[in-house]
């Protein structure tokens, strides 16, 4: 722009200049007096001249406009460069879905977070026989960028639902690298995280928390986790994918067993509005004494061994999971079905269980903001396996009842505010029956809760 301004500023100089011997007297003298010979033919060598200058003057101002066409040819197809690189770069969202965004510049840290607070009051056998006002949920989110593509998410649980004190726990923590795959032209393809993640199995996992669940509740069967490990995500066209290798077992600190947890999921979305999935994964062989529970939450409880301690010293899950989903403008429906197979090592046998499950939910927009929401979900456990869903944990994880079948029916209502505020109030009674023949009942939960985010 610089070399622009000045070759026109050139160019207005020649047009004065030329402009001024034109309107310069040219030797006519000044008494009015007839001029002579000499002084008309001075008269044509000036004009002569002034020809000459005048030509000059245009051959330098046709270089002038040739030149600045070049320079807006020039500058055209660089910007036309500038944007193929953009476009082979791949500006583009993640593979797949993920916890958090990676910041966008070097060295940019976000911060955010959200909370769920309200009432919630079950029935004598349920979780909350006493009416509890409760803060439901309540975590912070950190985001860093560290270099290019990779970054630091960090999810701090300042509170959750299924924690029994008001301890502060770190969520999920992980190194994500973004788009690995952009760097050999195929974009989307791979990108990765290391550290502390939810069990990429299913898909009710990815909406459980307090803003994005459009119910209080979740499914009877409930299916998540953190545990620690690698993960892979990508996608290509209308197929995604996430595969990982994680610990498995409930404790933290140490794993206590050389086997490892294989989680993957396939997806696929024919058109924008359709999706469908199928997972698998085996939670590995996991130590009865040392791990003592699964990393997999099921039935708002664990995977762990129904053989004595004194002689079962594993045990382990396998799982498979298809999901289905569909949205149109105002609503949506989904629904997933899957089997759990259990096994451990008791010596004595009859332990192992084959159980099945599944969910169907629908939501529909009715006035403004107003949505409401409605979930089925049921799981079988013939032979009776420790289901706790919405009684008490301490009755129906550790207890002596095995619970045959469960079924919840959840149904809510919606008000979406803005983002970043909702109301939801939601029945939800729940029923089954127990090995020993007796019915599951007085576990019903009646909840309003108020969800915030920043």
């Amino acid at each position: 722009m610089a070399s622009r301004r000045a070759l026109r500023s050139l160019f207005l100089f020649f047009l004065v200049s030329g402009l001024g011997c034109l309107l310069a007297p040219v030797g006519l003298r000044a008494d009015g007096t007839d001029p002579t010979a000499a002084q008309l033919n001075a008269l044509i060598q000036q004009n002569q001249s002034l020809q000459q200058q005048l030509q000059a003057q245009q051959q330098t101002i046709d270089a002038l406009n040739a030149r600045l066409t070049g320079l807006d040819q020039a500058t055209a197809r660089q910007e036309q460069e500038l944007q193929s690189l953009r476009n082979r770069l791949g500006e583009t969202a993640p593979a797949a879905s993920a916890s958090a965004a990676p910041a966008s510049a070097v060295g940019e840290i976000r911060i955010s977070g959200e909370a769920g607070m309200g009432l919630f009051n079950s029935g004598s056998r349920g979780e909350y026989p006493n009416a509890d006002f409760r803060l439901d949920e309540a975590r912070i989110f950190i985001d860093a960028s560290a270099w290019k593509n990779a970054f630091l998410f960090t999810e701090i649980d300042l509170r959750t639902r299924e924690a029994d004190d008001d301890g502060v726990y770190i969520g999920e923590l992980y190194a994500g690298f973004e788009n690995i795959s952009g760097s050999w032209g195929a974009d989307d393809l791979l990108s990765a995280r290391v550290g502390r993640f939810y069990i990429p199995f299913g898909e009710e996992y990815q909406k459980r928390m307090v803003l994005d669940d459009p119910l209080v509740s979740h499914s009877v069967t409930d299916i998540w986790g953190l545990d620690q490990g690698v993960e892979i995500y990508g996608k290509d066209g209308p197929f995604s994918y996430v595969g990982a290798i994680q610990d498995g077992g409930g404790n933290s600190l140490h794993n206590f067993e050389p086997d490892k947890s294989l989680i993957g999921r396939i997806g696929y979305d024919p058109t924008g509005w359709l999706h469908f999935s199928a997972s698998a994964m085996r939670t590995g062989r996991l130590s009865a004494a040392g791990d003592q529970v699964s990393a997999l939450w099921f039935t708002n409880g664990f995977f762990h061994a129904l053989g004595p301690a004194a002689t079962t010293n594993e045990f382990d899950a396998t799982l498979g999971e298809l999901d289905g989903a569909a949205q149109w403008a105002s609503g949506s429906v989904a629904a997933a079905g899957g089997v759990a197979n259990f096994d451990d090592s008791n010596p004595a046998g009859g332990d192992s269980r084959h159980m099945t499950y599944y969910y169907v939910e629908g939501t529909q927009q009715l006035l403004g903001q107003l949505l409401a929401a409605a979930r089925f979900s049921h799981v079988n456990a013939p032979g009776g396996y420790p289901l706790v869903g919405q009684g008490n944990i301490s009755t129906f994880l550790f207890g002596p009842l095995r619970t045959t079948s469960l079924s919840r029916l959840s149904l809510g209502l919606d008000y979406r505010f803005g983002p970043p505020l909702v109301l939801k109030v939601e029945y939800s009674p729940e029923w089954g029956h127990t090995l020993e023949g007796t019915s599951r009942n007085n576990e019903d939960i009646l909840s309003t809760e108020l969800g915030v985010k920043f």
